[in-house]
């Protein structure tokens, strides 16, 4: 397969990106040609971002699993599609052609179809990282149904509020997941969130760990029982639905500055296409290679690098079940070297706990097959980049620093491998088709080079999400009302005297936590149900491993003999079972107040300094309702 919008020189980048600014219809319209539609569209783009309103390719109908699979099944058929990687190395390893992904993905609907699931209808998939996650959610657009799936740390409580939220009736899941030496009971948590979602028609659960689980007659059906229904009505075909360019495709929840997770809503045609162009251009993926990207299906990565933008690029994708550092921390390098990846797409965080245990794990594995390296999910600092190139690449892999979100579908702002130059710690420059903007914190745009400001996009990309499900003033509330006409990132970024950008972080109360967003509310929320907490605050402060780290301010008063150290662990196993272990502080503070306004506000700037170490650079505290609270937290600081 040829990718005729893939850029191969600096020259090529530089014209494509000037055609994206002056004609970006025509730009879009040009890489939109080479996809399967089974109608153009009538209109290229429509928007309107007060509203906001996006359309990409109105008019257009397709159904996203034809280029996904359907097309690649004459030429490619008999080419890998997934590689799966078990958690256990002793396990074998699965591999599934585009043919044998085709078969299974129309069974698989069929399955779908034969349990009452429709076009429109929501499916919450909650499973470990097998073969047949990956078929659940092909399958699901086969057949028009919406997908939203959650990662396999979250808790029944999270899962409850997601089912709710998207009034998903339908249910996947395993009976459990293996990560590392840990098993994950994910059919028992998924009984535990039903209890508050009796709307829940159907649970279709896969074998994975032969770990004892509850059916419920009526509602529980095993999947290994329903593909031999399909098999006795002698496997019949599943004609794809046809589906609008702007029908939803999936809700993905992410963590905002409030409470409560939004569902980002991506629709079928824009994704498609920007997931696929973003892929082959910033990897420079080659026909025939192994892409190997280690993130979760249950996280935006996963969608657009793992299933979506490899497969409709006919790509061979690793799948692995497993954690980098079981049964020892040289499992990437043993992955690499079995499977003779080509490109390895990986977390800052999971590079510098790899850079913790030495150079002994790396040194025992074949690692001559890689050509490219990425990073993905915040920032990755200069310390393990130069790693990262020295040792993993050998000097000769270009490393593609990518920068994007959950709600932006794919990879914005990056260096294309070996097309333009990577710089240490930052992302470089947009890819053509993004327009990014810096500005001051009244909206004014900070022009010129060597400035600094808030990152926000001045035109659509198709990528984009389009609403947050059930709440579009929500999204308009989140994205587009902080500035006018723009669409607001939420980062701080600074742009060089070259015009490469470097995100700097987060500027609203969310916390990038291993890659991962958090919100500070969700997080408070949680601690202040755990009995004998009166109120929190919760803050990032920079941690070695995970980029940054949770530090809660705790106001508690349980009983007065109570052992600090019992209270900690009591307080961050509530977090756990409300959000999940991911959301679990690092460090918990137990103050007898607050710092804030005399209007009752919390001036989480200050916390974040003391946390950071940063004391001398705590501002004016006279103002504070009670300046002596500021002391006394410098002084109890962990």
């Amino acid at each position: 397969m040829s990718y005729p919008y893939q850029i191969r020189s600096a020259e090529q980048y530089q014209a494509a990106y000037k055609k994206s600014v002056d004609h970006p219809e025509e730009f879009w319209s040009d890489v939109a040609s080479h996809f399967q539609w089974r109608k153009p569209w009538d209109k290229v783009l429509e928007w309107d971002f007060k509203k906001p309103t996006i359309k990409w390719f109105s008019g257009a109908k397709l159904n996203i699993t034809e280029n996904c699979i359907d097309r690649h099944l004459e030429k490619l058929g008999n080419k890998p599609a997934i590689i799966w990687e078990p958690n256990d190395p002793e396990e074998y390893h699965r591999v599934l052609t585009y043919r044998e992904l085709y078969n299974k993905v129309v069974q698989f609907a069929n399955v779908l179809k034969n349990n009452g699931i429709r076009k429109g209808d929501r499916v919450c998939i909650y499973m470990g990282m097998v073969p047949e996650l990956a078929i659940a959610v092909l399958a699901c657009a086969r057949i028009g149904a919406i997908h939203s799936v959650v990662f396999g740390g979250f808790s029944a409580q999270s899962i409850a509020d997601r089912l709710q939220d998207a009034k998903a009736e339908f249910v996947i899941t395993c009976d459990g997941a293996y990560r590392g030496n840990k098993e994950i009971p994910l059919k028992g948590v998924i009984d535990d969130a039903l209890v508050q979602c009796p709307f829940v028609k159907r649970v279709i659960v896969l074998t994975r760990t032969r770990t004892a689980v509850s059916m419920i007659k009526g509602r529980d059906v095993w999947w290994e029982d329903e593909i031999k229904k399909v098999e006795t009505q002698g496997n019949p075909d599943c004609a794809a639905e046809e589906m609008d360019a702007e029908d939803m495709l999936f809700i993905l929840y992410t963590s905002g500055s409030t409470g409560k997770p939004k569902g980002v809503v991506h629709t079928c045609g824009g994704y498609m296409v920007y997931t696929n162009y973003s892929f082959v251009n910033v990897f420079q993926y080659q026909p025939g290679e192994v892409f190997f990207c280690t993130a979760d299906i249950g996280w935006i990565t996963g969608h657009s690098y793992i299933v979506y933008g490899p497969l409709s690029a006919g790509a061979t994708s690793l799948l692995f079940e497993g954690v980098p550092t079981w049964p020892d921390a040289g499992r990437f390098w043993d992955v690499v070297d079995k499977h003779k990846v080509n490109t390895l797409y990986t977390a800052p965080t999971a590079i510098r706990s790899l850079m913790g245990f030495g150079l002994g794990p790396v040194e025992k594995h074949d690692l001559s097959s890689l050509k490219v390296l990425g990073t993905v999910g915040e920032p990755i600092n200069e310390e393990a980049w130069h790693w990262y190139d020295e040792h993993i690449g050998k000097k000769k892999c270009p490393i593609v620093d990518t920068w994007w979100q959950t709600e932006t579908g794919g990879i914005l702002i990056s260096n294309m491998a070996g097309i333009t130059p990577g710089i240490p710690s930052f992302a470089t420059l947009p890819l053509p088709g993004v327009q990014p903007i810096l500005v001051d914190e009244n909206g004014k745009e900070v022009e010129g080079n060597g400035v600094s400001g808030n990152l926000c996009i001045k035109f659509p990309w198709p990528g984009m999400l389009r609403t947050t499900y059930g709440d579009h003033e929500r999204c308009r509330q989140n994205y587009f009302a902080t500035y006018d006409n723009l669409y607001f990132t939420g980062d701080g970024c600074l742009r060089d005297e070259n015009g490469n950008y470097r995100i700097t972080g987060r500027v609203d109360d969310v916390l990038n936590v291993s890659g991962h967003r958090i919100g500070t509310a969700e997080v408070e929320n949680a601690i202040n149900m755990h009995t004998g907490v009166v109120e929190s605050a919760v803050v990032g402060y920079p941690h070695d491993i995970k980029g940054q780290g949770i530090y809660a301010y705790v106001i508690y008063q349980g009983s007065s003999d109570h052992d600090d150290k019992l209270v900690r662990q009591d307080i961050a196993q509530t977090v756990a079972r409300i959000i999940g272990a991911i959301a679990k502080p690092d460090k918990i503070q137990f103050v007898s107040g607050l710092p804030k306004t005399r209007s009752g506000k919390i001036m989480r700037r200050i916390l974040r300094k003391i946390a950071e170490g940063e004391t001398d650079k705590l501002g004016d505290t006279s103002t504070l309702l009670d300046p002596s609270v500021v002391e006394e937290i410098k002084n109890g600081k962990l």
